[in-house]
């Protein structure tokens, strides 16, 4: 095993603890641009890394009943097939040369980075200003929507690995205003299971995933991610977003 593999993934662990990030918005680029994976094999990879550790956290948020199953069956109506329909044009592509392939998961990981950075600096700076839900209701917004913003961020997550977790929230803060955060995280991380498992399943298939990178990236991002969890509390939230978000922009903008 390669240490600068476990070392990365001690990192970006560390980050995701730290943060509370997805790890497809930092692992994805990470692989590509040190060159440790070619583009589709870093979002298959990085998707079974994903699941795995999406597994945890679905358990821990179903135990604590902060999972909405009515959301999570309605972003999954959406998602699934989004997922499906971004590996079957993977597939596509991968007849017409490995090349259209890559070309098209650099350009797309690249616009997804672009606004959750965006997205992450809104949140910044203009978070403070939004109101926040204090009843334990649930405002139940258009079916339609919620499936919708499943299909678009399920055929992201397949080409890409970002998006199953900072995309669906920000979208569901807004269509579920009146729902706690808690509720929302809760039911994103549970659908994410499914919507990540899907997409692994289908890079399997293609043949994208590197088992071997694989093992060393898990051991050392389990000890990171439990360290950056304990540390949350002693660095300020405020100072974190903008830094992360200025780095996912950097990235996004040089894979473009």
């Amino acid at each position: 095993m390669d240490p600068k593999v476990a070392l990365l993934g001690l990192f970006i662990g560390f980050l995701i603890g730290l943060t509370g990030m997805g790890g497809g918005a930092l692992m994805t680029p990470a692989l590509i641009l040190l060159g440790l994976a070619r583009p589709s094999m870093a979002v298959g990879t990085d998707l079974v890394w994903n699941a795995l550790t999406k597994g945890v956290g679905s358990i821990a948020h179903f135990r604590q009943r902060t999972v909405d199953t009515q959301i999570v069956k309605r972003l999954a109506v959406g998602s699934i097939p989004g997922a499906i329909a971004g590996i079957a044009l993977l597939a596509f592509l991968r007849h017409r040369g490995v090349q259209n392939e890559d070309k098209l998961v650099v350009l797309v990981l690249g616009s997804a980075l672009v606004c959750v950075a965006l997205g992450l600096y809104v949140r910044t700076f203009l978070g403070s200003r939004l109101p926040l839900p204090n009843q334990e209701q649930i405002s139940r917004g258009p079916w339609w929507l919620t499936s919708l913003v499943g299909l678009i961020v399920g055929f992201l997550v397949s080409i890409t690995s970002v998006g199953s977790g900072t995309l669906i929230v920000a979208s569901l803060v807004f269509i579920y205003p009146a729902t706690p955060l808690k509720r929302l995280v809760g039911s994103d991380i549970f659908h994410a299971l499914f919507l990540v498992g899907v997409s692994a399943i289908g890079h399997a298939g293609l043949g994208t995933i590197n088992y071997k990178l694989l093992g060393g990236l898990l051991i050392g991002s389990v000890p990171g991610v439990w360290i950056g969890s304990r540390l949350t509390a002693r660095f300020p939230e405020k100072v974190l977003r903008p830094v992360l978000a200025t780095t996912l922009l950097y990235v996004g903008l040089k894979l473009l």
